[in-house]
């Protein structure tokens, strides 16, 4: 008698099932005439394109998105950025909370895989805080940009205050304002000061939230003591994302402070203002207030280390994350040291911790290099221009040296992969097609050293 076999996906299968899906139907979407501000078809290479970059959350546009779309297609994309924020998964979920139905487990194994969570236990709790924590912060930054965006355009203002409030929290970096993203609001303190705020609060990573949030009672008899309560996690993201907004700030400010192209006519607090804006947009979040080709090389060198880092983990960032570079980097100074762990506020981090972030670095690390060498065939661009491209949608940035609009359709079909393969996570994508697991039993190789560096 024969057995008869299942084909079984598995979470992050699944995970990235889901998110392929999403793209798919949004492209089909956003090919119809009515989605096109002209009423003709936009093509379904640039809408499959700008559905890529909507659901990955990336922000890179062949096609200025206030000007291309009509209301339905920029509705399109707003809902394909939220899902791209939160996941499918998450979005889902709510769903069957909303409607009271009772979570599976595979449906609790989604929402761990989803979020890298160490546990099964309060999951339904966690997506409902996510979902209303989300829902509130979006609307209280739409609120505050309306203060600006009513007075200029009147009742649309509604709906572009909307629109940016969820692109910039989910760190997608696609606005319905003008061509030339936030240029024109440069030395507008609201608007630099919502749109920061927005793509920090989403690029901390949710469980960072619900970690200050139950040490804030001990603010006011002991401050020292909040930090000291943090989970190790949010000691690094909070750490590392300060140092890297601060260093970032101060290298942008001194590299481009006698540019012509950008900050040098403008008064100190417009320059450090602008230079504040750069160091925040490029953990993820594909905001522009000068354009990105009018930088001087260190700025953009400094750019494409920041882009490359991204944001923190279990948020709406991307990039290999701030966790993982401070885990690199602590995991090098031990080994310098001649230490067998690895220690972060007397606290060891687990091997398996480094080795995932020795992982996560190197997959993104070939996808930038992979996707570079494809793009430099296929484009006339300088290498620079190629790689900021490149690393931008890796890391699901969506800052640009002006390369996206002129890409050919093979370009535009290898940024597009590129976005989705930044998105899903490399490692993701070798562990969710890896059919064959180690099996722990069997008899390990003969040990023999090797010569390192």
């Amino acid at each position: 008698m024969k057995k008869r076999y299942r084909f079984k996906l598995s979470t992050m299968q699944l995970i990235m099932l889901s998110f392929l899906l999403t793209i798919l139907l949004g492209s089909i979407l956003l090919s119809l005439p009515i989605s096109s501000a002209s009423g003709k078809s936009i093509g379904y290479i640039d809408a499959l394109f700008t559905a890529t970059t909507a659901t990955c959350v990336t922000g890179l546009v062949t096609l200025p998105t206030v000007t291309s779309w009509s209301l339905f297609g920029q509705i399109v994309i707003l809902i394909l950025i939220q899902i791209g924020g939160l996941g499918i998964i998450t979005v889902m979920s709510g769903f069957m909370i909303f409607l009271h139905k009772k979570m599976g487990l595979m449906d609790r194994l989604l929402i761990q895989d989803a979020f890298n969570l160490s546990s099964l236990s309060g999951l339904v709790r966690f997506v409902k805080k996510v979902i209303f924590g989300t829902i509130i912060i979006e609307a209280a930054g739409a609120l505050c940009y309306m203060t600006v965006f009513i007075p200029e355009f009147g009742i649309k203002g509604i709906w572009i205050s909307i629109f940016n409030s969820v692109s910039a929290f989910c760190n997608a970096g696609i606005d319905i304002i003008s061509e030339n993203s936030l240029c024109n609001y440069a030395t507008n303190p609201v608007i630099v000061f919502v749109t920061t705020a927005l793509i920090i609060m989403g690029g901390i990573g949710f469980i960072v939230w619900w970690d200050i949030l139950r040490v804030i009672k001990f603010w006011k008899t002991d401050k020292l003591r909040c930090f000291k309560k943090l989970t190790l996690h949010s000691k690094v993201a909070l750490s590392a994302t300060l140092f890297l907004l601060l260093s970032g700030t101060i290298a942008f400010f001194i590299f481009e402070y006698n540019n012509p192209l950008t900050i040098k006519d403008l008064s100190l607090f417009d320059k450090l203002q602008i230079s504040f804006f750069q160091s925040v947009t490029t953990r993820t979040a594909g905001f522009a207030t000068i354009p990105q080709e009018n930088l001087s090389n260190p700025s953009a060198v400094v750019t494409l280390l920041l882009m490359f880092i991204g944001g923190s983990p279990v948020g709406t960032a991307g990039g290999i994350k701030t966790v993982t570079i401070t885990a690199l980097l602590s995991s090098a100074f031990a080994a310098i040291k001649n230490k067998n762990d690895v220690s972060l506020w007397n606290r060891t981090v687990p091997k398996s911790a480094v080795s995932k972030a020795i992982a996560v670095a190197s997959m993104s690390f070939i996808t930038v290099f992979i996707s570079t060498v494809l793009l430099s065939a296929v484009t006339n661009a300088s290498v620079l221009d190629v790689i900021y491209e490149t690393v931008s949608a890796t890391a699901t940035v969506g800052l640009s040296r002006n390369l996206t609009p002129f890409l050919n359709t093979l370009g535009k079909l290898i940024i597009t992969a590129t976005m989705y393969l930044g998105r899903v996570g490399p490692i993701s994508l070798a562990i969710a097609f890896s059919l064959r697991k180690e099996n722990q039993n069997i008899i390990k190789s003969p040990i023999e050293e090797i010569s390192i560096g």
